[in-house]
């Protein structure tokens, strides 16, 4: 190629950045500080630009105009996860600075680079080096340096790529907690994946692009057969020996051995039943009925990386037995929900929660949330899905609850581009915060009044989270193993245990203050109500000075989250 980009070559380019990013993100996954199961920068960054590869993908005849725009809408909307915000936030600058210029040589992409990281930066409120953030402004400060040689423009590239390689190497000397793991930061290698398979795309390599996530070649797979639907409503809840419809896939170093894949279909046949497990390469495909999805995602964790975990609660599904065809009812009665929330009287609010599990779902609708967006660990919902909760809801002012830190950019981001600007977020990290923001609401109140007062209240409440390790390391000066019980509270780890409830009592030990009044846990849906009433009982004898209440959360992968006030 000669020293400038094409918009055909520009449009290949991002879609070949694109596969590649695809194709390395559970490696990136593998990469997140805290070794929690549901690591998910990698997942989160991919699905966001796959929203707007998707969309580049479909221009027949690309002009800079046409191929920037799909870039920076798609990317904006698609955007999950802190990650993938600050990389849709990447790409609207970067494409900015092209659509004005017009062409794109080395100049022009120097001077797209120092706006993809300057719109960046803006988009995060308190900015921090060693990420992502860190990595883009090396790789624009190089870019400016060499755009005046007279050097062609792929041996520029590959200077200004070498050197991001050396920034992101030093991220864990910028970020403490990067190096006490051992992993340099996780966003940053994302960016310099999607760089990489751009240059290679520009240096005339050709590679299969990898679209869509459930590609072979991501490491997932086609959604695996639930073994459900033809039979809805053919079941009563009695006779469902085991009642959790569990899917994942085992992401493995090597290729499974027929041996490998045997021993655990043999295993899985000791806890559940209905069992699908068969090999594709370096991935084992399992559906399973049981009644301990946990023990499922562990064991098959002791064999490499899980994706596409999916937990379906069997005995809910089918209490209503006369119920064949739930999809056509399911969709009657949201257009009938949409038609009523169309002649509904608008009123002066309403909430929108982020959340994952029946349980918690109830809490939030009981405390008057209007809609709950599904999700949270594991699964963050993009800008655009935001976006979709809010129509329909009639009401001058909306207030959106992320409950997890790495939903509110998105949320914010999705604030922003409401054309009404009625979209209000009130930034909760935790589950916990979000309950108290909500109780602490009063209609009576304007909307700033109301803001203070939910800021307020979320800043009362401790939080902290109980879930397993999935790898070894050294956090904060602890060591912690493979399979480890883990609690995380909101300034970082409070507890590494044998057991939960030996989780759960220490970092109580660590949570409470002479103040605090009132313990409230949401247990998961991998914990016993038998079990969840025996370790209340226990920690209702170890602090009777504070009140406890126990509820059922029903959230994926986390065994407890605790709320003290």
């Amino acid at each position: 190629m000669g020293n400038q980009i094409s918009a055909g070559q520009l449009k290949e380019a991002f879609l070949a950045g694109a596969s590649l990013l695809n194709e390395k993100k559970e490696l990136i996954n593998e990469l997140n500080v805290f070794p929690v199961p549901d690591g998910d920068t990698g997942t989160n960054m991919t699905m966001t630009i796959l929203s707007a590869a998707r969309e580049v993908a479909d221009i027949e005849e690309p002009d800079i105009e046409n191929v920037t725009k799909a870039m920076a809408g798609g990317s904006l909307r698609g955007a999950r996860g802190n990650s993938g915000v600050i990389l849709s936030q990447l790409i609207r600058g970067f494409t900015k600075e092209l659509r004005e210029s017009g062409v794109i040589d080395a100049p022009v992409l120097a001077r797209a680079f120092n706006r993809a990281v300057e719109t960046a930066y803006r988009a995060v409120m308190k900015p921090k080096e060693g990420t992502i953030l860190t990595v883009a402004k090396g790789v624009a400060e190089r870019m400016t340096e060499l755009a005046v040689s007279e050097e062609g423009l792929i041996p520029i590239l590959e200077k200004v790529l070498e050197y991001g390689d050396e920034v992101l190497e030093k991220t864990p000397e910028l970020l403490p907690v990067l190096k006490e793991a051992g992993v340099v930061d996780s966003g940053g290698k994302g960016l310099m994946t999607v760089l990489y398979g751009a240059l290679l795309s520009l240096k005339g390599e050709k590679t299969e692009l990898k679209l869509e996530l459930g590609d072979p070649g991501s490491g997932e797979g086609a959604p695996l057969p639930s073994g459900e639907g033809s039979r809805s409503g053919e079941l009563s809840t009695a006779d469902i020996r085991f009642g959790y419809c569990t899917e994942f896939m085992i992401n493995g170093e090597h290729e499974f051995r027929d041996e490998e894949v045997e021993a655990l279909r043999s295993w899985l046949e000791g806890v559940g039943d209905s069992i699908v497990c068969f090999s594709d390469g370096n991935i084992i495909k399992v559906h399973v009925h049981t009644n301990h999805p946990g023990n499922a995602f562990e064991k098959g964790l002791s064999m490499g990386y899980l994706s596409k975990m999916k937990v379906d609660n069997m005995r809910l599904e089918h209490n209503e037995r006369l119920i064949r065809d739930a999809s056509r009812i399911a969709a009657m009665q949201s257009l009938e929900r949409e038609k009523a929330e169309e002649e509904a009287e608008e009123k002066d609010f309403a909430f929108l929660a982020v959340c994952a599990g029946e349980g918690l779902a109830e809490v939030f609708k009981g405390i008057g949330a209007d809609r709950i967006i599904s999700g949270g660990q594991t699964m963050n919902p993009s800008t655009e899905d935001i976006l979709k909760a809010a129509e329909g809801l009639r009401a001058k002012h909306i207030f959106i609850l992320p409950n997890n830190k790495n939903i509110v950019l998105a949320a914010n981001q999705a604030a922003a581009l409401s054309e009404g600007g009625e979209l209000h977020v009130i930034p909760s990290l935790t589950i916990p915060q979000g309950i108290s923001a909500m109780i602490a609401f009063s209609p009576d109140m304007g909307v700033e009044e109301n803001e203070k007062a939910m800021r307020e209240a979320m800043s009362k409440v401790s939080s902290a989270e109980v879930t397993y390790a999935v790898r070894n390391t050294v956090i904060e000066g602890r060591a912690i193993a493979e399979g480890n019980i883990i609690c995380i509270g909101d300034r970082g780890l409070l507890s590494v245990s044998e057991t939960v409830q030996e989780s759960v009592s220490e970092a109580l030990n660590a949570m409470l203050r002479p103040d605090s009044e009132i313990i409230t846990l949401y247990y998961g849906e991998d914990v016993r109500e038998e079990e969840a009433e025996q370790l209340a009982k226990k920690l209702r004898e170890e602090h009777p000075e504070q009140e406890l209440e126990l509820q059922p959360g029903g959230q994926p992968v986390y065994y407890y989250f605790i709320s003290v006030e």
